[in-house]
């Protein structure tokens, strides 16, 4: 049984989604339902358990707000491997 379902969600980004949609052949309801299936599928991930040398390790770490994780990672594996 389909039901309706309401959501506010910004104008551009149900344009750029409409737009989507429309190069990939689906509705944009059929894709919001795919995705929750996707989403919904096993329910959250609880059963990870973390060992207590990473739970020796939070917090021993700050990084500055400003940082680049992804600009970062990059140098150092050019660094290791170039």
């Amino acid at each position: 049984m389909n039901t309706k379902l309401t959501l506010t969600i910004e104008q551009s980004v149900i344009n750029r989604a409409k737009g989507y949609a429309k190069r990939k052949g689906h509705s944009l309801s059929d894709i919001i339902e795919n995705y929750l299936k996707v989403i919904t599928k096993n329910g959250p991930k609880t059963d990870i358990e973390i060992t207590p040398i990473v739970k020796s390790l939070r917090g021993s770490f700050k990084a500055s707000s400003n940082l680049d994780y992804k600009k970062e990672l990059s140098k150092r594996l050019s660094e290791k491997y170039l």
